[in-house]
């Protein structure tokens, strides 16, 4: 079905289309006073008929809740899969990445605030079906597509309908997510993805309640879910804040937390903030407040630290977490020396090396395309 057609009818995925562009949501109920209650996010806006959840793209309409961001996009683009990041999911490799507008998070630091503080009416001015996003995927040679830029569980239904036609096609999916789901979306929303790169803000309630108008404990069992009860690869990324995440008390809790629940191979990725959105007071992250909090994420056992945002050969590579060897040297996002043999192993000790990987690293680099529909 063509993204602009099928007013009144269901799509080849089940979904009942409202109109072009809007499709019945998956997890709501009506509560007793008759408003339509979302159960997609631990936020649960309920809503008169009309009425948008925070996320902005999800409404009641006529009794029903609504998704009316199906099929439209902010914009498509090429990446390297290391820009995600993600660093042990077939590196090198390109990923066809796009997003649509809104967020459930309301954080005060947003880097892609234009996009994820964006009305539809702003920013969702591309057409593309699940099917068409597979297919633009083959046709580019991209072995795999990202949910990105905003946050993907507030679109699940189109996400997870692409992520069907792409594995169809023999096409990987990718979720970069705050991991901000209910429990019971989200089994359906992960079984669909292949790969994950959550943001964990902060390990701090309060954070999470003043800068993000959110809680840490969803995200937390997000997380666990992910390690322990799917095969979807995950690696995780930190924003180092300036004197609002990065403490040493803070980052010791984070990284004695992360070591016990997801296991020390899990890849921990810290990130520089810059100034941006509603926190333009503070200062970017100095490049030696991600050597320090890699140091003690190191000391914490835990083997992949990386750290992004900044020019940093050593804390972008990878090193085997039996020997110590250098398996891939990283310089931003093109790719070096590369000591991995065609079974995931290091070349110089033999041991397995925590990830996805094909037989040889990818060649896309640093580039970055844009795809137009």
């Amino acid at each position: 079905m063509n993204a602009k057609t099928g007013q009144g009818s269901v799509n080849a995925f089940g979904r009942r289309v409202i109109e072009p562009g809007v499709v019945e949501a998956q997890w709501w109920h009506k509560s007793s006073s008759g408003k339509l209650h979302c159960d997609l996010c631990p936020r649960g806006c309920t809503l008169a008929d009309g009425q948008r959840g925070f996320c902005f793209i999800r409404e009641a309409r006529a009794g029903a809740m609504a998704l009316s961001s199906y099929g439209r996009a902010s914009g498509f683009c090429i990446d390297p899969i290391e820009k995600k990041p993600l660093n042990h999911f077939y590196p090198g490799t390109s990923i066809l990445s796009f997003g649509t507008a809104g967020c459930n998070l309301g954080c005060r630091f947003c880097q892609n605030w234009d996009i994820s503080k964006a009305r539809r009416s702003d920013r969702l001015n591309q057409w593309a079906s699940p099917e068409a996003v597979a297919e633009a995927a083959v046709q580019a040679g991209c072995p795999s597509v990202a949910f990105t830029y905003n946050e993907p569980i507030i679109f699940a239904e189109y996400a997870i309908d692409t992520a069907k036609a792409n594995r169809e096609r023999g096409v990987r999916s990718v979720a970069v997510t705050a991991g901000y789901i209910s429990a019971q979306a989200r089994s359906a929303f992960f079984s669909a993805m292949d790969a994950a790169n959550v943001d964990l803000k902060a390990f701090s309630e309060r954070f999470y309640r003043k800068l993000c108008f959110a809680h840490l404990d969803p995200v937390l069992e997000t997380l666990r879910f992910l390690k322990h009860e799917t095969e979807v690869w995950l690696e995780v990324t930190t924003l180092l804040i300036p004197d609002q995440n990065d403490s040493e008390d803070e980052l010791g809790r984070l990284c004695g937390w992360f070591a016990e629940n997801l296991g020390v191979e899990t890849p921990l990725h810290f990130s520089a903030f810059h100034p941006d959105f509603k926190l333009t007071e503070l200062y970017a992250t100095p490049a030696e407040s991600l050597a320090r909090a890699r140091k003690r994420a190191l000391a914490a056992g835990i083997k992949h630290v990386y750290t992004g945002n900044v020019h940093d050969i050593a804390g972008q590579s990878t090193y085997c977490a039996g020997c110590g060897a250098l398996l891939i040297e990283r310089d931003w996002y093109q790719l070096g020396r590369y000591q991995i043999d065609q079974r995931g192993a290091c070349q110089a000790c033999g041991r397995k090396v925590a990830g996805r990987f094909g037989p040889a690293k990818g060649q896309w680099g640093a580039r970055r395309q844009k795809v137009t529909f």
